[in-house]
């Protein structure tokens, strides 16, 4: 009776996780198509200004409404999420390279050498992330490189981390003693085994991370220190629709938040699937 229950709880939960990765992969999907087939299509300016039809509910016309100088609030929040598609992608692979590096060669070679990396990714770490991405963002002007900088120099700590504890599991390996044994150097056994078996892990730290980095790149816009005014990230519709939402008006704070939150949970959806998938042991525990 007890294994039929369990066998029962184990369907239901696949079932869930299968849906759950379906309907992932169909937002992350839409997303990715949205930015890269609307703008091309569509031939629109969505910086062209009509303050006769400024703060416009959603219509067949404008189905997201307008803005506070009439502009089309759809393509806007579409050019937003390109750029913002754009600050997270790059930042996320420039930040998962180096806390790779780091983090592998901290390990691979041990010793004063990983205690004198750790401690500096430490003190990295005890600084708030925002508070260190304006500091470096501050230093230029205002625009996508910058923050794209900012946003890879403070978010390769934990990917760091994750690709050392990684690497020590895999020094304990008998083939890695074997390769050792066989007159392999350190560069060798790292490059040839290490890296290669801690590229799961970097990769979903990667995927995780690039949500984060979009979230950090609104925050910076929100703040002013980010994109310039006149370009259409979701930090940048969010931080202007604050008087229309005052006033009454919420769409054009609405839309922009949920095309940040939306693809949040759709990348979680397919990563906590890829998680399960290279970790055998965590995925049979959740299925009994």
């Amino acid at each position: 009776m007890a294994e039929a229950v369990w066998r029962s709880r184990g369907r239901t939960r696949r079932s869930t996780r299968t849906v759950r990765v379906s309907v992932s992969a169909v937002v992350v999907t839409a997303v990715v198509l949205a930015v890269l087939v609307v703008p091309p299509i569509a031939q629109l300016d969505e910086q062209a200004v009509d303050l006769s039809m400024k703060l416009q509910p959603p219509s067949p016309a404008h189905p997201f409404g307008t803005d506070d100088v009439g502009r089309d609030l759809l393509l806007r929040c579409v050019y937003g999420l390109r750029i913002s598609l754009l600050v997270g992608v790059v930042a996320a692979l420039v930040a998962t390279v180096i806390g790779t590096l780091v983090g592998a060669a901290a390990a691979a070679f041990g010793g004063w050498t990983d205690r004198v990396v750790m401690r500096l990714v430490d003190t990295f770490a005890s600084v708030p992330h925002l508070l260190l991405g304006i500091f470096i963002v501050a230093m230029f002007r205002p625009g996508v490189w910058p923050v794209v900088v900012s946003v890879a120099l403070t978010h390769w700590l934990s990917t760091a981390r994750i690709v050392r504890s990684e690497v020590l599991s895999l020094r304990s390996r008998p083939y890695i003693d074997a390769a050792i044994s066989g007159g392999a150097s350190r560069w060798r056994v790292t490059a040839r085994h290490l890296l290669p078996g801690v590229l799961p892990q970097a990769g979903l730290a990667a995927v995780l991370m690039v949500p984060h980095a979009m979230w950090h790149e609104s925050a910076l816009s929100f703040l002013g220190l980010g994109l310039p005014a006149h370009e259409a990230s979701l930090g940048n519709l969010v931080q202007s629709a604050r008087g229309s939402l005052l006033a009454g008006d919420w769409w054009p704070t609405l839309f922009p938040g949920l095309f940040l939150i939306i693809p949040t949970l759709a990348v979680a959806g397919l990563a906590g699937a890829w998680r399960e998938r290279i970790n055998p042991r965590r995925r049979s525990e959740l299925m009994l």
